[in-house]
């Protein structure tokens, strides 16, 4: 999904079903060119290190933790919720696409 392309919440919501909430937790992050990712870390992998790592990290949203439900197909049924990560995506990409330093989304819109 690119924040370039007019995206949906249906296209957000199937990014989050194809994730499994009690294997791993997850980041969400959006890349320099607008390309949106779901990224599974490693247990012991912190977020300092993801952006250490993550060369073409515009920004992303804080870590979902494994097992608290945020990811995986209860999640991407829960409209209001993935309309509300939608809505934080658009609004972040808006207002970073010339920026280069990496963001931290700690809230929703």
């Amino acid at each position: 999904m690119n924040l370039n392309n007019q995206p949906t919440v249906e296209e957000l919501a199937r990014m989050f079903a194809a994730q499994k909430d009690s294997h791993d937790s997850h980041i969400l992050w959006i890349s320099k060119s607008g390309q949106v990712h779901i990224d599974c870390l490693s247990p012991h992998a912190g977020e300092e290190e993801f952006d250490r790592n993550n060369q073409n990290l515009l920004a992303r949203l804080k870590m979902y933790r494994r097992g608290h439900g945020y990811v995986g197909k209860k999640a991407a049924a829960d409209k209001d919720f993935i309309g509300n990560v939608l809505q934080t995506l658009k609004q972040a990409w808006d207002s970073m696409q010339n920026n280069n330093e990496v963001r931290v989304i700690d809230r929703f819109y």
